[in-house]
């Protein structure tokens, strides 16, 4: 499979970005971002790139002008890669790509926010990405009841991923080389292996680890270690902090 990835800058193609919004994320129509939006983040600094197959976009990441630490940067407002090509590692092309258009444009800081319980989510930011993590921010965009019962609700924790572009870790990840961590790990933080089926079967036990794990990395980071590992298990996947 022949997948190229270059800027989206026409209207058709950033069109496709919305519609790529609407299939992956499967969000209500307001909270998609609109071609306006996208065509007001390229003329204000930032870029979308597209992952594309015989013309046809399967995936795109936004990167929207920031200045952060002093510096320029930009915030990942979002990835995405539509579910039949989503074990190509069209995601992690898409990311080293947004890397190298950063830093030719004189960029090394890119951020962005996931979700502190998803184990995949967390290896892919961590371990392929090498990024850091300084920041838990408890109910990020509101909380969201996924059961009639408003006396269960998810808050919408999240993470803030750091990425800084010239890292020892980033430079030997981008080349293609194992990075290890000499230090050992200080504490361990582990999470569900499949947190979605964990909210659908028992919700009560999930917002309990939810729970668990903030007070874990507040507790951490409040000590002034910095999250910069993930060990991938399949029954006890583990954050790692140093």
């Amino acid at each position: 499979m022949n997948i190229e990835i270059r800027e989206c800058t026409t209207f058709e193609e950033l069109s496709d970005c919305v519609q790529l919004q609407r299939d992956v994320f499967g969000l209500p129509e307001i909270e998609i971002s609109p071609v306006r939006h996208l065509i007001v983040t390229k003329n204000a600094g930032g870029f979308s790139l597209g992952a594309f197959v015989d013309e046809k976009l399967i995936g795109f990441v936004l990167s929207v002008p920031a200045f952060l630490h002093g510096e320029k940067a930009y915030y990942s407002h979002m990835t995405a890669v539509l579910k039949e090509f989503q074990s190509y590692g069209i995601g992690a092309k898409l990311k080293w790509a947004q890397r190298e258009k950063s830093v030719e444009l004189g960029v090394k800081f890119i951020k962005w926010t996931y979700q502190p319980v998803l184990a995949r989510n967390a290896f892919f930011n961590l371990e392929k990405l090498g990024v850091i993590i300084k920041h838990y921010e408890p109910n990020f965009y509101g909380t969201d009841y996924p059961t009639a019962d408003k006396n269960l609700g998810l808050d919408s924790d999240r993470l803030f991923a750091e990425w800084h572009l010239e890292s020892d870790k980033v430079n030997a990840l981008a080349k293609g080389e194992k990075y290890v961590e000499t230090a050992e790990a200080k504490v361990e933080i582990e999470i569900p292996n499949d947190w979605n089926e964990l909210v659908k079967n028992d919700l009560v036990q999930a917002i309990a680890e939810q729970k668990r794990i903030k007070d874990g990395f507040q507790k951490a980071l409040a000590e002034g270690l910095i999250c910069k590992g993930f060990l991938r298990d399949e029954r006890h996947p583990k954050y790692l902090f140093y």
